[in-house]
């Protein structure tokens, strides 16, 4: 029997409720710059001001399984790559109510959002250089998110994650550069990714950017393991 669908015991009816919820930063990437997924809040207090996009917990569902249904009511995806932040805990961080939230950053391909959902509700990429303030602390989520990727990126190849699975070796330099913010020599980032030998390169090539073009590559998980097995990080 589903311990759940019985009628549970409420030992704690003394002590004070809280609330739990949790809120998803969603990053993304246009080939161009990161972006961050956004909408404007639905309900009081600081309705239709933006806002990271979240949920209170259902008592049937863990922190993350909430974190997962956020996601796939927004965007239609499943299976994406997201971890847990950090507890933002903070007794007066919500006019509302007392409420404790989960932090969670996820990372997508744009290109496999279903729009139409993403429309429905109301949410817009936003670069990162030109989000507007947001309610409640989810500036400080946002800024934490970005050190933990920045963080993560420099010894796990997530960055993979935000590409389409097949992309050049400029698209992969031009991620990278994003999100550390700085730019890499050309001749040296290309030599440092093929040494690395986790790229499996294809005949297709992408010739959107000039008549030669360039060829297309793809993340080559198997490799990786092997060197994940024998001690390696990933380095840039």
């Amino acid at each position: 029997m589903n311990p759940m669908s019985t009628q549970l015991i409420d030992y704690y009816a003394a002590e004070d409720k809280i609330h739990i919820a949790t809120d998803c930063i969603i990053f993304g990437f246009d080939n161009e710059s990161i972006k961050l997924l956004i909408f404007k809040r639905r309900v009081d207090p600081f309705k239709g001001q933006w806002s990271l996009i979240g949920s209170f917990v259902k008592a049937t569902e863990s922190v993350n399984d909430a974190a997962k249904r956020v996601l796939t009511e927004i965007t239609g995806l499943e299976n994406v790559f997201m971890k847990q932040l950090k507890v933002y805990g903070g007794v007066d961080r919500d006019p509302g109510a007392r409420c404790i939230t989960v932090g969670q950053y996820a990372l997508i391909r744009i290109e496999e959002q279903d729009k139409t959902l993403v429309e429905k509700h109301g949410a817009v990429w936003h670069d990162l250089h030109e989000i507007p303030d947001l309610v409640l602390d989810h500036n400080t989520l946002v800024k934490d998110a970005l050190v933990q990727l920045k963080l993560k990126a420099s010894y796990q190849p997530i960055g993979f994650e935000l590409l389409p699975k097949k992309f050049t070796i400029p698209n992969l330099q031009r991620l990278y550069e994003a999100i550390y913010q700085k730019k890499f020599d050309d001749r040296n980032f290309r030599k440092k990714i093929i040494a690395l030998d986790v790229l499996t390169k294809l005949e297709e090539k992408d010739k959107s950017t000039s008549k030669k073009g360039a060829f297309l590559h793809k993340f080559n998980k198997e490799k990786y393991n092997k060197l994940v097995n024998r001690g390696i990080n990933f380095r840039l």
